[in-house]
């Protein structure tokens, strides 16, 4: 940008934003060069408007005192709201960003007074703030909406928000001893710090109806306590929160109370407790008192986080925890209508909580966020994305779809490490800056959800595709139709009134790919995958092991649509015809089972996302909605699969419709299937061109899938060994050698003793 100046021309760069020299603190200068000055047409002490990132500031202008252009040095006298808190760095500033401003002078102004204390407030005269705040805003620029600091006077008057000025037709002007000053509030530092930030709080994704309840639950008694009275009722006096970990419950209470307007007193549970007898009590006491005089200067709510570690459930003994829990009651009950301030707490582990304090006259209302639905998750994916240089190819949808049992806290952090996928790439000279569907599907495959990070049966599972397992062509329809078709067309089942089978059981010889058959089908439906056998969860301990099982449930309902993997189940459970004692360890865990199974162990903080649905404008909105509306109907439960050898020791009560719906036998592989096999077990080995696999196939009758993987690496050692570890092809020779060697694991007799069972 070139500028006139004296007949030539000047070229105007940007300029290096310096810290202010502190000299000029107090005096509203901004020090630039010569040069800058006369170009923008800026004589001394001309009201200059600089717009930095964050904010703006008032300030008059002059000369450097080593007159070097280039260089910019501002008080921060009167600034933006945006800027109290949050000062401009150095940084480079554009020239088009200094614009000067007329300033008139003001016939009056009104203001709000920001004082250090709330005592000063209480015990100073109006009269005497009102001349001391006069004095000290005589000879400033002022801007409406900006604030004024007057720290350099080092009193007890912190600010001065500048809500009004006269004449209305300008919008900065220059205050003199003429102006009158009219003060419309006073209010402590500390409301006023947290008024300001309620205005730059982040947008939140899929809480909209849970905000709303909360926030009108808040408003009522902090801002219209006397409707209640009138009424003859008594103000609530709490709201618990209750969620799983990273669910999003302070941030939702911090944006609520900000919107409602009122200050926020926030405590964490392990911050109270003290080391010596009386101290948490004492400390306690004082966070109350704290609230009440916060409440003093307008609403005011205080934030109990983390509620299980300060108000466990109090046993028989005398434990310091007894004496904090019926402090915080004693307190609680101690509340009057004249303390306008509100109890919220927040906690993960609600059945930790002493029942004393889930009473109504301490938290009155419960409010239970669950784990975000697919249309919850697309809000949050969205919210979070619209600070990222996110590609529009990216597919919302489809992320929704595939993090089941993802979490607020489990979101954001895939969105950080897709933007760090894509940060590599840029380093490594690709040009490509934005995040695309590829980086958030590496991050996938590394962020897991948070829900899963300590469960029983947490499974690394490998992809496997259905094409790496050979014939068995009819089971893998079926399988398809339980578990696939439910993820991928869930209007269609809505549709016809179909409901997700609940259980699967998989039976048949050992060796024919059950176990690999369930792999395939998690790897395809992109679902949540947890496996355990006997050995996870039987426990010397009484109790133990049903507890284990019912854990394991929870955390797979968390996650769903999830594939609950019961291998050999047999083991596990049995059957209680077959039991020696009828309280023996299968048996209770049976019965677990089978009421985990009906539904009957749904607990109410299990419930996910909220129960109305909030409406979306736009068909193509609504079609969507409507996918994942019929998503979330058609694959809410858990997809118990099971697999075993001996279906004949299962207990009758699990093998009805409506438990393990679809029982499917798997049969060991026909001459065809056996083929199949031998094609996708040789696809990766160096075979010679004499090898005939339909010979092996059929020479290989009742051999199971896994002895025919074991007739393949055999066969692959024998070329190692004939050729001094040499070997570069597999010949048809070492199959047959190895064939030899090997005789089949499955007889005629079991394999009709399979046919004839559950029939």
């Amino acid at each position: 940008m070139c500028v006139a100046v004296g007949g030539c021309w000047w070229a105007m760069e940007s300029v290096r934003l310096l810290s202010a020299d502190p000299s000029d603190r107090g005096s509203q200068r901004c020090r630039l060069g010569p040069g800058m000055m006369s170009a923008l047409g800026l004589s001394l002490g001309s009201p200059l408007l600089v717009s930095v990132p964050g904010g703006s500031c008032l300030c008059t202008a002059w000369p450097r005192t080593d007159l070097a252009d280039g260089f910019l040095q501002m008080d921060l006298k009167c600034v933006s709201p945006g800027l109290i808190s949050q000062p401009p760095a150095r940084l480079n500033l554009d020239p088009d960003r200094l614009t000067p401003v007329p300033c008139p002078k003001l016939k009056g102004v009104g203001i709000t007074v920001v004082v250090q204390s709330a005592d000063f407030k209480k015990r100073t005269p109006p009269r005497l703030v009102h001349e001391h705040v006069k004095d000290m805003l005589k000879g400033v620029c002022v801007h409406r909406g900006y604030v004024v600091n007057l720290e350099e006077f080092d009193t007890e008057i912190r600010y001065a928000v500048i809500e009004s000025i006269n004449p209305d037709s300008v919008s900065a002007g220059f205050i003199t001893s003429k102006t009158g000053v009219e003060i419309t509030g006073v209010q402590t530092v500390r409301h006023h710090r947290s008024q300001l930030q309620g205005q730059h709080t982040a947008p939140l994704g899929g809480l909209e109806e849970v905000s709303a309840s909360l926030r009108e639950m808040l408003q009522l008694p902090l801002l219209y306590p006397s409707t209640l009275s009138s009424l003859g009722v008594s103000c609530p006096r709490g709201v618990l929160l209750v969620g799983p970990p990273g669910v999003g419950k302070t941030l939702l209470v911090r944006r609520v109370v900000a919107e409602v307007g009122a200050s926020l007193v926030v405590v964490r549970g392990p911050e109270v407790v003290g080391s010596r007898p009386g101290e948490s009590e004492e400390t306690l006491r004082t966070v109350f008192e704290r609230a009440r005089c916060a409440a003093e200067e307008g609403p005011c709510v205080l934030f109990l986080d983390e509620l299980d570690s300060l108000c466990p459930r109090r046993t028989g003994s005398s434990a310091p925890e007894n004496r904090l829990v019926a402090q915080l009651l004693t307190l609680m009950d101690g509340m009057n209508q004249s303390d306008h301030f509100l109890i919220v707490g927040a906690t993960n582990q609600p059945d930790s909580l002493d029942s004393a304090l889930r009473r109504p006259g301490r938290f009155d209302r419960e409010v239970i966020i669950g784990a975000p639905t697919s249309q919850q998750r697309k809000a949050i994916l969205s919210v979070l994305c619209d600070r990222m240089p996110v590609c529009p190819s990216v597919n919302m949808v489809e992320l929704a779809q595939r993090t089941t049992g993802y979490v607020g806290a489990d979101l954001s952090a895939l969105c950080r490490e897709a933007a760090m996928h894509a940060l590599r790439e840029n380093s490594k000279g690709s040009g490509e800056s934005a995040v695309v569907m590829k980086h958030f599907q590496e991050a996938l495959k590394s962020v897991r959800p948070s829900c899963l990070r300590s469960s029983l049966g947490r499974t690394d599972l490998s992809p496997l595709p259905w094409e790496q397992i050979g014939g068995l062509e009819d089971i893998k329809l079926k399988l398809r139709q339980s578990i696939e078709w439910p993820m991928r067309y869930p209007e269609a089942f809505v549709r016809l009134g179909l409901s997700r089978p609940r259980g699967v059981l998989l039976y048949g010889p050992p060796g024919c790919a059950k176990t690999t058959l369930v792999k395939a089908a998690a790897t395809s439906s992109h679902c949540a995958f947890l496996s355990v056998s006997g050995a996870d969860l039987y426990s010397p301990y009484v109790g133990d092991s049903e507890k284990a099982l019912a854990q394991l449930f929870r955390q797979a309902r968390a996650c769903a649509p999830c594939i609950l993997f019961l291998d050999e189940i047999d083991s596990l459970i049995g059957s209680r015809s077959n039991s020696q004692t009828l309280n023996s360890v299968q048996t209770r865990l049976l019965s677990v089972l089978l009421n985990e199974m009906d539904g009957v162990g749904l607990k109410t903080l299990e419930r996910r996302g909220t129960e109305k649905i909030l409406q979306a404008d736009g068909a193509e909105d609504s079609r969507i909605q409507e996918q994942l509306d019929c998503q979330e109907v058609c694959n809410k439960d858990v997809m118990v699969v099971a697999a075993t050898n001996r279906p004949d020791c299962l207990d009758s009560a699990l093998l009805r419709p409506g438990r393990l719906d679809h029982i499917i036998y798997v049969p060991p592989p026909q001459q065809q299937a056996r083929l199949a096999i031998l094609k996708v077990r040789t696809e990766s080995m160096p075979v010679s061109a004499d090898v005939c696999l339909d010979e092996l196939a059929e020479k290989t009758e009742l051999y199971s899938g896994a002895d025919l993987e074991n007739l393949c690496k055999e066969a692959a050692l024998l070329a190692l060994l004939d050729e001094n570890m040499e070997a570069s092809s597999i010949k048809h020779t070492h199959f047959l050698r190895s064939l030899s060697k090997m005789s089949p694991s499955l007889t005629a007799q079991q394999i009709h003793t399979y046919q004839t069972t559950c029939r």
